[in-house]
């Protein structure tokens, strides 16, 4: 082994007298390193997008989420209350009520959803860094806060007293809609926006924030009922353990979603755009391997001499091929261990200076990430591997004869 290691860098660093075996490994080589720091640099690519578009969505989702596994409601009564919070690992909970409603203001309507919240919900979820105008809603003084895309298609200002915000939700158990009078069959809240939130384009014009007196009168929602709880773990929390005794306070009828599971289509759509850029920059990597193939055959063919004198001298045809595969291996391990260097370098400077920019003042997200270094290097060097595989299997009898 240590001969034939001996032989393959010789072969690899050293120059060849055909000049035109000198170009091909160095095209070759180039390859493999421009290959490498092209797939590591559109992984971290898609690392820092998938970060940089999840941290809006993390701003209203909780580490977990308790929801009702059918109906739109679960029973939450003192004494849960109780249990849960003697829970180990959970830091704070919060109630939520949700439901779809209808938004009228000066002739402009808007349908969205009215979330009540409690007053411990700013320390599930982080809302001071959202808000963009005004302050968040003061408890039993009939105020919401909206988002920037509701407040843009309803043309709607803030502590507007002499025009406020028209509420609409259906009244349960009304049935059909009376043909003379509509109006009878939704309930009706008229309320003042407070403040105005932004996250990102959807989130904007979905969600109206309230409190959780004002919502449960407006959807005529007894004391106990509530449609979801939000937990805030503490870091160092089991999430298996904690999901375990959350389902003995409420022994059936809910279904709890951490945060990926909150996300699951938006999680799914990157995952499988990441997966797919690897799968074509690693084909791209194949066909570059290509060349590291056709250098090694050409070297055999350059080194035949040397090959039948090794030959003669009581190297077995094994050896022999050994030395082309470890040649091989070394050219794409090393160009690999190169290209991935230079990625690195590229991905801090865009982290530092940000050359690379979606819009002026936003350059496009990055992350510099151990697992793709590693996803890297074993694409690499696998596919070094092969090729170097194949490139060696030419060295046959016959050439040495």
């Amino acid at each position: 082994m240590n001969f034939s290691l001996y032989i393959a860098k010789r072969y690899l660093f050293s120059k060849s007298s055909n000049n035109a075996i000198n170009i091909i490994t160095g095209i070759a080589a180039i390859g493999v390193v421009v290959g490498a720091m092209a797939l590591f640099i559109v992984l971290s690519g898609f690392s820092g997008l998938k970060e940089f578009s999840l941290q809006f969505t993390n701003e209203f989702d909780s580490d977990l989420k308790i929801l009702p596994e059918s109906g739109k409601t679960i029973s939450f009564s003192e004494a849960q209350k109780q249990q849960l919070a003697k829970i180990e690992g959970i830091e704070v909970f919060s109630e939520i009520i949700e439901e779809r409603v209808f938004l009228h203001y000066k002739g402009k309507n808007h349908i969205a959803y009215i979330k009540g919240v409690d007053t411990v919900y700013g320390s599930v979820n982080s809302i001071d860094s959202i808000m963009i105008a005004g302050l968040w809603f003061e408890p039993s003084l009939s105020e919401v806060v909206i988002g920037l895309g509701t407040s843009s298609k309803l043309s709607l200002y803030l502590n507007d007293y002499s025009n406020p915000l028209e509420i609409y939700v259906p009244k349960p158990g009304t049935g059909q809609l009376n043909a003379l009078d509509p109006t009878n069959a939704f309930t009706k809240k008229r309320t003042v926006v407070s403040g105005v939130y932004s996250v990102n384009e959807d989130l904007d014009s979905k969600y109206v924030f309230t409190d959780m007196d004002f919502a449960r009168d407006l959807l005529s929602l007894d004391e106990s009922k509530i449609s979801a709880i939000e937990i805030k773990m503490f870091s160092n929390a089991s999430e298996e353990s904690v999901r375990a005794n959350i389902e003995k306070v409420f022994p059936e009828g809910v279904v709890i979603k951490n945060r990926i599971q909150q996300n699951d289509a938006l999680y799914k759509m990157l995952n499988t755009e990441n997966i797919a850029v690897y799968l074509i920059f690693t084909l791209v990597m194949i066909i570059a391997l290509f060349n590291v193939v056709g250098s090694i055959i050409m070297m055999i063919l350059d080194k035949r001499k040397n090959i039948k004198t090794l030959y003669n001298m009581g190297a077995s045809l094994r050896e022999i091929r050994r030395i082309f595969f470890l040649q091989g291996t070394l050219m794409t391990v090393l160009g690999g261990i190169v290209g991935i260097s230079l990625g690195v370098l590229a991905v801090l400077a865009q982290l530092k200076f940000g050359f690379v920019a979606i819009t002026s003042t936003l350059p496009y997200p990055v992350k510099l990430n151990l697992v793709n270094i590693i996803v890297v290097f074993v694409t690499i060097s696998v596919l070094g591997i092969l090729a170097s595989k194949i490139a060696s299997s030419r060295v046959r009898e016959k050439l040495l004869v």
